[in-house]
C-alpha cells in the first residue's frame, strides 16, 4: 500500500473515530436512559494535576471562578489540532479584555513528544490566553478518561507515528463543571458571545 493512501486511510479512520465519539459524548451528556429515563450520566472532567508550557504546575484549582475551553490533541497533528487552536485564539481575540477572564487549555495526548519546551515552542503561533498541559503517560491517560476522551498510537509505514484522538472542545463552567461540547463550527464572534455569556 502507498505511503498517501496509507495515510488517508489514517486520517479517515481517526475522522470516523473521532465523529463517532463526538455523537457519544453528546448522547452521553444528555444522560438518556433507557425506558423511564432515570438513568444519570457520569460527570466529564474533574481535579487534574499537570505540567504547563513554562514546566510550571497547573491544576484545575487555578481555574477556579473562571469558565474555561478544554481541547485534547498533540503537537504533530498535521490538521485538526492547529485548526482548532487557531479558531480558539481568534475567539480569544474576539474576546478583547474579557479574554482575561477565561482560560483555553490544550492538553496533550503525546507526552512522549510534547515536552514542556516543545508545547512552549508550538504554542508561540497562538493566543497566550490558551495553556498547554502535558505530565506523565499514567496522569494524562487519566485525566483523558475523566474528560471521556479517547486516544490511541497509530504507527506510519516510516517508522513514525501519528495519534487518533477526541477532538472535541469542551465548556467548562467555573466550578469545573462540564456544561456543554462549545461549537466551533460558526463564526469566532458568536462563539465569543456564547462564551462571554458563561463569564
Amino acid at each position: 500500500m502507498s505511503r498517501p493512501v496509507s495515510r488517508l486511510m489514517v486520517t479517515m479512520t481517526a475522522f470516523c473515530a473521532g465523529l463517532a465519539l463526538c455523537l457519544g459524548v453528546i448522547a452521553f451528556v444528555g444522560g438518556r436512559g433507557v425506558g423511564t429515563g432515570s438513568l444519570q450520566a457520569a460527570p466529564i472532567g474533574g481535579p487534574f494535576h499537570l505540567i504547563d508550557q513554562n514546566g510550571q504546575p497547573f491544576s484545575d484549582q487555578d481555574l477556579r471562578g473562571r469558565s474555561f475551553l478544554v481541547f485534547f490533541g498533540f503537537t504533530h497533528c498535521p490538521d485538526v489540532c492547529p485548526t482548532t487552536l487557531f479558531d480558539i485564539s481568534e475567539i480569544m481575540r474576539h474576546l478583547g479584555k474579557d479574554a482575561d477572564r477565561t482560560a483555553a487549555l490544550f492538553i496533550t495526548v503525546d507526552p512522549e513528544r510534547d515536552t514542556p519546551e516543545a508545547l512552549k515552542d508550538y504554542m508561540s503561533s497562538f493566543d497566550p490566553h490558551v495553556r498547554a498541559l502535558t505530565g506523565d503517560q499514567d496522569t494524562l491517560a487519566a485525566v483523558a478518561k475523566a474528560y471521556r476522551v479517547y486516544y490511541r498510537k497509530v504507527p506510519l509505514e516510516d517508522g513514525d507515528y501519528t495519534m487518533d484522538h477526541t477532538a472535541i472542545v469542551y465548556l467548562m463552567d467555573k466550578q469545573g463543571r462540564f456544561v456543554s461540547p462549545f461549537n466551533m463550527r460558526r463564526t469566532a464572534q458568536a462563539a465569543a458571545a456564547d462564551l462571554r455569556a458563561h463569564l
